[in-house]
């Protein structure tokens, strides 16, 4: 797909990667619609680009499905959805449910509601395209953050889904999995575990979603050496496991 032209909303775009998106977007000459739960930062970033802002909070599907609606009715039809919004729990077995639930319904429930009111539009139309914002941990995991290893490897799991089962009627789907990325939310974590191989700049991502998109490719691996370490855990699981064991010892046990 060329963005040229087209209509795309970003969530979580007032700040981190979804920003870097909706600069890239709009730079490739898209029609960008900036949404974020910080209402007074998305029309900033949207005002910054000449695009247009709406406030959402991800963790409702009422307002996914009011997002998808008012854009559609007042803007256009969606060509591209970036499903970018997301958080970060740490901690394993001491996490309370409640957190359990906030995450979830932040980094899976909000893939799926995202779906269930925009995919049967893009079905009627024969063409769309939806990007999951997941993580390198939805691939790899995530020693000292059970719920984001866990929801990221959801997230994953529904973008498969989605293109398994659609891709035949005109659906296309990515999944963009990097390892870390300077944010708000890997702020005062440039040493851990995820910034192992360098952290990205929001830009580096952006640019790469753009790359794949054009190439409706599935997988996004801003940092390529993520691919590797895919091979080695299906190559050899017990090996891997080993492998992320030291790792956990020396960026969460020892830390």
């Amino acid at each position: 797909m060329e963005l040229h032209g087209k209509t795309v909303v970003v969530t979580g775009a007032a700040q981190g990667i979804g920003k870097g998106m909706a600069m890239r977007y709009a730079h490739e000459g898209a029609r960008v619609v900036c949404a974020d739960i910080d209402d007074a930062k998305s029309k900033a970033v949207a005002e910054m680009i000449g695009g247009h802002a709406f406030g959402c909070d991800v963790s409702s599907e009422e307002a996914i499905r009011l997002l998808i609606e008012n854009v559609e009715s007042q803007i256009g039809p969606i060509d591209l959805f970036c499903a970018n919004a997301g958080i970060l729990t740490l901690g394993g077995l001491d996490v309370p449910d409640e957190e359990w639930d906030r995450i979830w319904k932040i980094n899976v429930m909000s893939h799926v509601w995202t779906a269930r009111h925009l995919v049967p539009r893009m079905l009627e139309r024969g063409d769309g395209y939806i990007l999951i914002t997941a993580s390198a941990a939805g691939l790899l995991n995530q020693p000292g953050a059970a719920p984001y290893g866990v929801t990221k490897h959801a997230a994953v799991g529904m973008a498969e889904w989605l293109s398994l089962t659609y891709g035949h009627k005109g659906l296309r789907v990515s999944v963009l999995c990097p390892q870390a990325v300077r944010s708000e939310m890997t702020r005062g974590h440039e040493d851990s575990v995820a910034a192992i191989d360098g952290m990205l700049e929001p830009e580096d991502v952006a640019q790469a979603c753009v790359d794949a998109i054009r190439s409706e490719q599935f997988l996004v691996l801003p940092h390529p050496q993520v691919l590797d370490y895919m091979k080695l855990k299906t190559a050899d699981y017990d090996r891997w496991l080993a492998g992320m064991r030291k790792l956990n010892q020396q960026f969460i046990e020892d830390s």
